[in-house]
């Protein structure tokens, strides 16, 4: 499976779009970035494109009616619950903004993601 590299106009751009909220946090991923709330991921990139979590189906459904708007990760096996955000918003970064902010508000109802411990490596 091939993953796509974000050009760094998008990752600056990305950068720009996440929240500078408590608990929140911008890391690396696959050669993308995420960002991340209380440990769980609510925006990232996966190549060009920008995606979204949305737990809530009815807010998924009402962002995938939006022409442009699709599935998010590889074309083989896309994320679930994730949207990708519609290319041409990237001249709306408002609209860019709305949505990752309505991501951030679900996914960071959501619990804590535990860290798991650490297994030894086998010998």
């Amino acid at each position: 499976m091939h993953i796509p590299r974000p050009s760094q106009e998008t990752q600056e751009l990305f950068r720009t779009l996440v929240p500078d909220a408590p608990g929140v946090q911008v890391k690396p991923m696959f050669a993308n970035l995420g960002a991340f709330v209380n440990g769980n991921m609510f925006a990232g990139l996966f190549g060009d494109s920008i995606g979204v979590r949305l737990p809530d189906e009815a807010v998924r459904a009402e962002l995938l009616a939006v022409e442009g708007a699709g599935p998010y990760g590889p074309a083989e096996r896309p994320m679930g619950g994730y949207v990708s955000l519609p290319e041409e918003w990237k001249d709306d970064p408002d609209r860019l903004r709305e949505w990752i902010g309505v991501a951030l508000e679900q996914v960071g109802r959501m619990p804590p993601k535990e860290k798991k411990p650490r297994t030894a490596a086998p010998k």
